[in-house]
Parts: C-alpha cells; structure tokens; sequence
C-alpha cells in the first residue's frame, strides 16, 4: 500500500510565505512524478505545480514566480515552496504522486490534504 502525508500548511498574511512537504512511503516501486493541487470552497480541483521524474516541473499561470517545487527522489518526498502569498491562494492543498507500486500497476496517490489560509 501507499500513501502519501503532508505537512506544513496553516495560516499567514498576505505577502508571507508558507511551505508545504509530502513524504511518501510504503510499496514503492519507483515515482514517475509528483504535485500539488488545491481546491478551494465551491470551485473545482486545480494543478498548482508538479515535478517529472526528470526534473521538468511545470506551474499554473497563478502561482509562476511565488511557488517553486522541489522533489527528493531519495526520500521520496515533493516540497512546495510558498511566496508572496495571496489570499486567493486560500484552498486545501493535496499532494498528488503517480507511483508504480508493488504491483508493478501505476496510479494516482493522494496525500489528505492541508488546509492554507491567507488574510488580507
């Protein structure tokens, strides 16, 4: 089984920064890539950043320049960094990891999500 926990998140003002942490653990095989998302009340799930297997990361338009994505291939964990926050950027955050497991089948993994907040 895997999964996959998320820490860091909570609350700050607008202009502050935050950073999120995602370790995955379990029957992992290897990790094709990794990501965040967000979703915030009444609005659908969004692709905040994500890292490739090959180091290739990719943003939203939103956050490119605030947010930088990191990855640890050897702890199998996925960072995000959070700067000059907005208060739009207020949302759940889940992490998201495209994993080959013991199985040797791939899929789509999702940490339990973690709550940021942003005043104005």
């Amino acid at each position: 089984q895997v999964r996959l926990v998320e820490s860091g998140g909570g609350s700050v003002q607008a202009g502050g920064s935050l950073r999120l942490s995602c370790a995955a653990s379990g029957s992992i095989v290897s990790i094709n890539n990794m990501g965040w998302y967000r979703q915030a009340p009444g609005k659908q799930r969004e692709l905040v950043a994500a890292i490739y297997r090959g180091g290739r990361k990719n943003y939203a338009d939103s956050v490119k320049g605030r947010f930088t994505i990191s990855r640890d291939n050897a702890k199998n964990t996925v960072h995000l960094e959070m700067n000059s926050l907005k208060p739009e950027d207020t949302a759940v955050y889940y992490c998201n990891g495209r994993i080959r497991g013991s199985d040797y089948y791939i899929d789509d993994y999702w940490g339990q999500g973690t709550q940021v907040t942003v005043s104005s």
